[in-house]
């Protein structure tokens, strides 16, 4: 279709184009048999769509809402997660706060109750000195001696 008639289908098809485009669009077709042949199709669609009655009253019949009520109540609700359980969400909430708390003090306890860590080389670090060469001579066995027996108590 070209863009004389398409710019003005709308209103040419309604009735309500003015007269200079009316004649333009007039003249168009009276020369485009493409763009006769379109228009006439959209006139036999909007009179198909004209023919068509809608029932306008759509209001439900006598008892319709009481039978909608009647099979809402009749359904069970599904429960959700915390239903299955039955917890409500108040009840959640604290019990995931009593955790984290009984978590951190447990935690606290157990870092304040942990003992130091020995300050020097490793039993297992002393007795692989032993085989080394600097480890032959006497000051060095004796370092060795006094530091496992430090591990003692």
């Amino acid at each position: 279709m070209h863009a004389v008639v398409m710019q003005d289908l709308e209103e040419y098809l309604a009735g309500t184009l003015e007269p200079a485009g009316q004649r333009a669009v007039d003249a168009h077709l009276g020369v485009c048999q493409a763009c006769r042949q379109e228009v006439a199709g959209m006139r036999d669609a909007s009179l198909l769509f004209a023919s068509l009655q809608f029932e306008t009253d759509l209001a439900p019949g006598p008892g319709f809402y009481a039978g909608v009520m009647r099979q809402v109540e009749a359904r069970k609700p599904v429960p959700p997660f915390a239903g299955l359980f039955n917890l409500n969400l108040a009840f959640g909430r604290r019990l995931v706060f009593t955790s984290l708390m009984t978590l951190a003090v447990l935690g606290s306890y157990l870092i304040a109750r942990e003992l130091r860590y020995p300050e020097g080389p490793s039993a297992e670090a002393v007795m692989a000195q032993e085989s080394s060469a600097a480890a032959d001579t006497a000051s060095a066995q004796d370092r060795m001696l006094v530091t496992l027996a430090a591990y003692e108590h």
